[in-house]
Formats: C-alpha cells, structure tokens, sequence
C-alpha cells in the first residue's frame, strides 16, 4: 500500500497543475448537470475527464479521475430521478467499462515505455562497446564525434568510426555497413575489431585496408556458412593514418564519400580522390588495387570525416543537404565537439527533425 501511495504521488508530481483540468471538468459538468433542467442530460461528458487525464498520466492517476468521474455521475443519477432508473444505470455502465478500457490502455502503453527504455539501455550499452568514445586529444590532434540512428529505438546502427594509437600516430577509421539499425550491427562489430587488431600492425593505410578486407571477407563467408545472404553485403570505408610530426593526411578510399578539408581562412574542400578502392566485401568482384593518397593537413584545420547519411539527407523539397557549404558557413569554432553540434543542429534543421538514415561525424583537429 506505502508502494502504491508513493507512485500515485509521483504520478502527481508529473501531472501538477494539469491534473486540475479533469477534474475542473467533472465539477463544471456535475454541477450544470444537476442545476439545469431534468430532460437534458450530461453525465456522459464525464468521461472526457479519464480520457485527458490519460493524455498525460499513468493507469493509477487515470483510475483515481475515473473513479471520481463514476461518484459524479451516481450524485447526478441520485438527484435526477433516482440511481436505478434505467437511463441513469446505462450511463453509470458505461462511463465505468469506458473509464476501465482506458485505464487497460494507459497500462499497455506503460509496459511499451519500459519495453522501449530497456531496449534504449541495451543499445546504449552495444554502443558503448562498439563504438568506443574517441579520445578528445591524440598528439596534436583534437577529436570530436557525432551519432545520429535512424531507428527510434536504437542508438547504434551500421555507421562506425574507431581510432587506435601507434605510438607517434593516430590511425582512424570511418565506414558504413549496408543497411540501417540494428540488423547491421553484427557486420559493423567485426570490422571494428578487425581494425583494432590490425591498425597496429600496418602504416600504410591501404595496406591496412587490404587487411581490413580480408578479414571482412572471412566474417562474410562464416555468416553464409550459417546460412544468411550476403549477397549484397559490404561497407564502405575511409582507412587514415594523421602522423604526429608531419602535418599531412594519408588515407585510403573503400568506396566512401570523400573527407572534406576546412582550413583556418574559411574555406572548405572535398579531398580529392582520383584512385578510390572498391567498398570492403566487393574486393572479389572488383579487384582494383587500393592506394594511398596523401594531402597536406595544415596546423588549424579541421578535417571532417561522414557517412553518406549526411550528404544524402533530403529537406521536403527533396534537396540533398550541401555539405561543403553549409560547413564552410558554420566554421569550426572553439573546438571540433562546438563545431559538430553546431552542424548536428543545421543537418537536423534542413530534414525537419529526424533523418531517413543513421549518419554519423567525426571532426579532427590539428593544432597549431
């Protein structure tokens, strides 16, 4: 009973001041009700009160309204005419099988809301320890990251990105599993752990990314052994090696959208890639030989590293979000993590709210 007493208070606390208007309702209406002619009846209105208080109320503080709408209703019938008048009985029925469906809804929609907290919890925890936080500070370089899922009730998906140290460098990958939520969470994990493992044993990122491929091609072949299509299953990627006391960017390109440069005077330009690889997976079905390309990474520029998640999000008349841009516009400030929230704001601003795809950012600094 302490139990039930305590989340009715609570539910209390949720509702404050809104409660007042059901229950403002059932005394506006009791009253009209019995002050005004006997031949017009609105008791029936009385269930109104259950049904707002549903709209923003647990099942126990909906009982509590309902069951005080139910006494309404026997003090109109008892001063109307009498309780057990045929007319009177029919509205006391059924403002009680009414208030009782609607407090079964606000229990189903309950058990929904810790279903989906519990889901959250999940996938906040998958997350954790798939995309494992990015360190803010490696060497000179400052580093800021971004996830947006396009699943409601998932904050993981198929975009990654991961970072290892080798001693006087940092090695970073982005790619983007095919598909969206959780269905490509299992092709994601293997190639961030493949990267993990291999990041340390090659310095030229397109050997690094030959690797990468031979050990997603073995995780392809395991799950088709167990019977799932692969057939359209591959990732594209971007595999880069920032060293410490050179200020360039070596990287090699598996098929992804191109980094995109933003330099302290305020410009800002997609890398160009001339000899971009196939994505990993198609390494069989498109046997191009992956090469290193190298550009300059000048102290104060921040490099900007996305899935197509981003430059395919679409406004409602169907223009693809300009990158390029919209970053220029929105020049690094103090920090890359200020410069990615200010970004996340403007990409969610020209989709309306809620994007068609999971995306996710990475934003690198150089210091000067």
């Amino acid at each position: 009973m302490r139990r039930s007493l305590a989340e009715l208070r609570s539910e209390w606390r949720t509702g404050h001041l809104m409660v007042l208007l059901p229950l403002g309702l059932i005394v506006l209406i009791s009253v009209t009700d019995i002050l005004i002619s006997p031949d017009i009846h609105l008791g029936p209105l009385l269930v109104v009160a259950p049904a707002i208080t549903a709209s923003f109320a647990g099942a126990r503080l909906t009982a509590l309204v309902g069951a005080l709408a139910l006494v309404a209703q026997i003090l109109i019938a008892q001063l109307h005419g009498g309780l057990f008048t045929p007319n009177h009985q029919a509205q006391i029925g059924a403002l009680a099988l009414v208030t009782v469906l609607i407090v079964a809804f606000c229990r189903v929609r309950e058990r929904h809301g810790r279903e989906l907290t519990q889901v959250r919890t999940v996938s906040d925890a998958v997350q954790g320890v798939l995309m494992r936080p990015l360190p803010e500070h490696a060497g000179p370089l400052r580093i800021a990251t971004r996830y947006l899922a396009a699943d409601d009730e998932a904050n993981v998906g198929g975009d990654l990105y991961a970072a290892v140290r080798t001693g006087s460098a940092t090695r970073l990958l982005i790619g983007d599993v095919r598909g969206k939520g959780l269905a490509a969470v299992g092709d994601a994990a293997a190639l961030l752990g493949a990267f993990r493992e291999l990041a340390h044993r090659h310095e030229d990122p397109a050997r690094l990314a030959d690797a990468l491929e031979a050990s997603y091609q073995r995780h392809l072949a395991e799950i088709a052994d167990a019977g799932q299509d692969i057939r359209e299953n591959f990732a594209t990627a971007l595999v880069l090696d920032l060293p410490d006391d050179h200020p360039v960017i070596r990287l090699a390109d598996c098929g992804h959208p191109p980094p995109l440069l933003l330099t302290p005077g305020g410009g800002a330009h997609l890398l160009p890639l001339p000899r971009s690889g196939p994505p990993l997976g198609m390494g069989d079905l498109a046997p191009v030989e992956r090469r290193t390309e190298e550009f300059a990474f000048p102290p104060g520029s921040t490099l900007l590293l996305y899935t197509d998640g981003v430059t395919e999000a679409r406004d409602r008349d169907a223009v693809f979000y300009p990158l390029p841009a919209r970053a220029a516009q929105l020049t690094p400030a103090a920090s890359p993590r200020d410069f990615l929230d200010r970004l996340r704001r403007d990409l969610l601003a020209h989709v309306g709210g809620r994007l068609p795809d999971d995306a996710a950012l990475v934003a690198v600094g150089r210091e000067a």
